[in-house]
């Protein structure tokens, strides 16, 4: 929309009636020769002479051109701008990264989907992951991936398309074929230090035991207390298994119950997507939408018509003057 930013600066519109109504008018003294002979000059010269003062008429353009001027002028003066349409900025409160296990054994298809086929616990888990993004348009997510070692994927950022574009792009076995726990961990630690928002979370994903990690999840886990950030931690897969696929249920309860989070179990796909839907609502949104409308200032337009009307005015009054000055007599 249109508006002005000083619009206090029109009162100044009526300043030149006010100024011609309570002002003395100009007068000017001017030194004159007496001669005796001047009747005849003037006589002779076909001109007739007026006593007394000099009163200078303004011409019909004058009193076209000086109004539209003024008033051009005090309207810049008064900063007309166009206000654009509102922009709105989020500014998240919380900051969380999604830390997933893609060692090999989430290639095991035991999660059985919506219509009928099996699906493995990563593509599972990613399904759910995606829709869970969707549903959080006030946080800054992040994406760790962890197999032998812990890897940034996604830094946080509000722009959640490309975490889920980056996330379907992820492969198992890209990290290697053990799983770091407490390295996942220690890295989403590490990655929170610039982080300024006033909750911290980790959502954490495996469906096996901490095999390889050179930070004990233990360790780490009191570290993330101790700066404030809470652990979530989502066990993937059958409890009973045995071998490097057992779930260690009990160290993932513990590092979770330490930082003031929870561990859950998940050994289907609905489990999984009941288990998000837990975490939507533990982790209630809250931010902060900053709106602003840019605005487009406009005072150069009535600027540049008054001073292109003024030069106009000033040529054509040069112009009459000159054509007059060639008309009187000899």
């Amino acid at each position: 929309m249109f508006q002005f930013d000083r619009v206090w600066m029109l009162v100044l519109l009526p300043a030149p009636i006010l100024a011609w109504l309570l002002l003395p008018p100009y007068r000017e003294r001017l030194a004159a020769v007496r001669t005796p002979f001047f009747g005849p000059l003037a006589a002779a010269a076909g001109l007739r002479a007026d006593r007394g003062a000099v009163v200078l008429r303004r011409t019909w353009l004058q009193r076209l051109a000086a109004p539209i001027v003024w008033a051009l002028v005090v309207i810049a003066l008064a900063s007309p701008q166009w206000v654009e349409p509102p922009i709105e900025k989020i500014e998240s409160a919380r900051d969380l990264f999604v830390a997933v296990d893609i060692s090999q054994s989430m290639e095991t298809r035991d999660f059985k989907a919506a219509n009928g086929p099996l699906l493995s616990r990563f593509d599972a888990a990613r399904a759910v992951l995606e829709d869970f993004i969707k549903r959080r348009p006030g946080d800054r997510i992040g994406l760790v991936v962890f197999g032998f070692g812990a890897y940034l994927q996604v830094p946080l950022t509000l722009d959640h398309d490309a975490v889920i574009s980056l996330l379907h792009e992820t492969r198992i076995g890209m990290a290697g074929p053990q799983t770091s726990i407490g390295d996942a961990i220690g890295l989403a630690i590490r990655l929170f230090e610039k982080s300024t928002a006033p909750q911290k979370v980790v959502i954490l994903m495996t469906d096996g035991n901490d095999t390889g990690s050179r930070v004990p999840p233990a360790k780490a886990s009191q570290i993330a207390a101790d700066k404030g950030i809470t652990l979530y931690t989502i066990a993937l897969g059958d409890p009973k298994a045995t071998g490097g696929e057992v779930v260690d249920t009990k160290l993932l309860t513990d590092i979770a119950t330490r930082t003031g989070g929870q561990f859950y179990l998940a050994t289907d796909r609905q489990r999984l997507e009941a288990i998000y839907d837990e975490l939507d609502t533990i982790q209630k949104q809250t931010f902060k939408t900053l709106s602003y409308r840019p605005k487009r200032p406009l005072f150069q337009w009535p600027l540049g018509a008054a001073m292109a009307l003024g030069a106009v005015y000033l040529l054509v009054e040069a112009s009459l003057a000159a054509w007059r000055w060639r008309r009187l007599p000899a």
